[in-house]
């Protein structure tokens, strides 16, 4: 008789926790995704331990951010008006493809021993450029292969908790290949997963949809996905406050292998253990919003992850040993995960089907094209005041950047109470 009701809420969580899996393409795209995500964060943490094994420059690690994330910055707007007048499956078959084509050429060249830093900055930016149009044609692409809107805020916490996850595993599998064998060997497992995704795309079977938008021009498309963002106080403070973040806190990732190396007195397993315990928080994370039965109340939210996420920083920048550190960055994912997925679900449950490439497109301008700038501001401050005092102040203004949101959704409250 006390058995029933565990028994039966245990399959009703689980159901509810993994509800967007109902949909046999977002199976098939979450899978996909997530092995080549592995070979993903393998190449990210590679791409920084060479850099900095052929340069010991903290300013070139955030140069190599830089190029790999200004293109984002700049074609972002084209990317969003393309995603909503073309077949977006189609635009990522080529995207992903490219991107596999640039992973197999980095690993020609570190194997041959070819390889300079200035290789590694074209090819970031070769990259970037790709992602610019991937990046928002992926976000779009969820309302495609998840069906009922109700279930977006569910699929968007289960893609942070498969990221993540790609986060903890490829790190801590590029830290032993690269100690093993090197980094070129990481970038050759990412250009292999690269299959995962177009076979995965491949599989998939969607309805022969029409036109997103009508052929009125690019520059006219780029206004009026500019002229809809404006006209949403809630969509525009998202914007804003992901634009902050990104700025002053995202970039902590370019100083990890100085951080690892010359702050905590370790190598490359030491880098793979701390952004691998990144992770670890980010996993946590995206459980937690999966596990939400309904997408209310995410600007709260978001503010008290953003504070969650300042304080991982502050406590990052004052500690001396591995153990305490891993600790940090468990808080920092978390805080960096929860803050991430509520803005993208707030914004994707806001916007017009017909506005949607154009205005993820400029979200994802807001989150990663931002990047490219804090990265140099980052790389700049390391060089000049240390490592540790950078992260200090970056996670000190992201935590004064969270009250600001929190003052904003209060504000917004108070003029439209009813939502």
């Amino acid at each position: 008789m006390t058995d029933d009701p565990p028994g039966q809420d245990r399959p009703d969580n689980l159901a509810r926790t993994f509800r967007a899996f109902r949909s046999l393409n977002y199976r098939l795209f979450f899978c996909g995704q997530g092995l080549s995500l592995v070979g993903t964060w393998m190449q990210n943490l590679a791409m920084g331990w060479l850099v900095y094994r052929l340069t010991h420059s903290p300013w070139l690690l955030g140069v190599i951010g830089f190029c790999g994330q200004i293109p984002i910055f700049l074609l972002g707007p084209i990317a969003g008006v393309l995603a909503d007048r073309f077949p977006r499956r189609r635009i990522l078959m080529l995207t992903q493809s490219l991107a596999m084509l640039q992973a197999f050429i980095l690993t020609a060249l570190v194997l041959c021993g070819a390889i300079q830093v200035w290789h590694v900055v074209v090819l970031s930016l070769f990259l970037g450029t790709v992602n610019a149009f991937d990046m928002p044609t992926r976000q779009s692409f969820i309302m495609e292969i998840v069906p009922g809107r109700e279930d977006i805020g569910n699929a968007i916490a289960l893609n942070s908790t498969m990221f993540n996850s790609a986060r903890l595993i490829g790190p801590m599998i590029a830290g032993l290949v690269i100690k093993l064998a090197g980094e070129g060997v990481c970038f050759a497992i990412n250009g292999a997963s690269f299959l995962a995704v177009i076979v995965a795309l491949q599989r998939m079977r969607l309805p022969p949809r029409p036109a997103r938008m009508e052929h009125n021009g690019m520059i006219q498309g780029m206004r009026e996905g500019l002229s809809y963002t404006l006209r949403s106080p809630e969509i525009l403070t998202v914007l804003v406050f992901v634009a902050a973040i990104s700025l002053v806190g995202m970039p902590y990732g370019v100083l990890m292998p100085v951080l690892a190396r010359t702050v905590l007195g370790g190598g490359s397993d030491t880098l793979g253990l701390l952004v691998g315990s990144s992770g670890i928080g980010a996993i946590i994370g995206g459980m937690f919003l999966a596990t939400r039965k309904s997408s209310t109340d995410l600007g709260r939210t978001a503010a008290i992850a953003a504070v969650i996420f300042g304080g991982g920083l502050i406590g990052l920048a004052m500690s001396r040993n591995i153990p305490l550190s891993m600790a940090m960055m468990v808080l920092t994912g978390m805080g960096m995960t929860v803050q991430m997925a509520s803005n993208n679900t707030t914004v994707q449950t806001i916007v017009e089907d017909s506005k949607r490439g154009r205005v993820m497109s400029l979200y994802i301008m807001s989150q990663i094209g931002v990047s490219p700038f804090g990265a140099l501001l980052a790389g700049g401050l390391a060089q000049r005041i240390g490592t540790p005092n950078t992260l200090l102040i970056a996670g000190t203004c992201s935590a004064v950047l969270a009250g600001l949101l929190a003052l904003r959704i209060s504000l917004l409250r108070n003029r439209h109470p009813a939502g």
